[in-house]
């Protein structure tokens, strides 16, 4: 059986897409490179799918009634499954150069209620593997520096969720965030996952929009699931993105 620990606040930072068409990597069937390791557009598909029909099983399953077409159709997209795949692989070899060990510890059932997703599904799988994965990795580097810039984008991703109140300043983000400990540990955590991006020459396909690595908080009475733009110590990157799709190109369905 496997041990259980209380989720901890993982709030992790985005990594800007690169092109697929520098250096000849630009197959259309595949959704992201990282270093010699390709996740195809199929793969990416076939756990979108899977999430979607398993939850609007459970969906049918607990309606008191028959449910609209919306009410089966989770709000989780072909994007969030690419930045999980791509987060993982990323967050796997900065724990391998730093000679990490990650305990299994966070099983799917601990977030499927929560996540609202069945704890069957691969993506939920993949999400309680990130979670072990993120810890362990924000445990092993030392805080940043706090800025009002990266304070301040971790808040506005927050803020997109719903989960906080809108419009506050500065200070009273500095008030409701306390030491801001996740923040400092999220900002730490970008800047390795971003340098081993650069280390194995991360390409996503310009199909999909610009790759964020999954991030979520533990306010105490629930976890808020989000996705954060890539923030260093100064504040979210700005002059990275996904360069637009070529010409008769249209977006993944589903990517955000």
């Amino acid at each position: 059986m496997r041990a259980r620990r209380s989720l901890v606040a993982v709030s992790v930072a985005a990594l800007a897409a690169l092109s697929l068409a520098a250096c000849g990597r630009s197959a259309p069937d595949v959704a992201a490179y990282v270093g010699d390791t390709r996740y195809s557009v199929d793969r990416v598909d076939a756990i979108y799918e899977d999430a979607q029909r398993q939850y609007a099983d459970a969906v049918r399953t607990q309606a008191p009634q028959t449910p609209s077409p919306e009410e089966l159709r989770s709000p989780v997209t072909r994007q969030d499954v690419l930045n999980l795949l791509v987060a993982l692989d990323l967050g796997k070899r900065v724990a391998a150069d730093k000679g990490l060990q990650v305990t299994d510890e966070v099983a799917p059932e601990q977030l499927q209620q929560q996540l609202r997703m069945p704890a069957t599904t691969e993506y939920t799988k993949l999400w309680g593997e990130w979670v072990d994965l993120s810890a362990t990795l924000q445990q092993s580097l030392p805080p940043a520096d706090l800025s009002d810039e990266s304070l301040m984008a971790v808040y506005r991703a927050i803020e997109k969720t719903g989960a906080i109140q809108p419009g506050l300043s500065v200070a009273e983000v500095r008030q409701a965030f306390g030491e801001a400990g996740f923040v400092r540990s999220a900002t730490a955590l970008s800047n390795a996952l971003q340098e081993q991006a650069e280390k194995s020459d991360v390409r996503v396909n310009p199909r999909f929009g610009v790759t964020g690595v999954p991030s979520l908080v533990n306010t105490g009475q629930s976890l808020v699931f989000y996705s954060l733009p890539y923030v260093d110590q100064d504040g979210p990157v700005t002059d990275i993105s996904t360069p637009e799709a070529p010409a008769g190109d249209s977006p993944a369905p589903g990517a955000a």
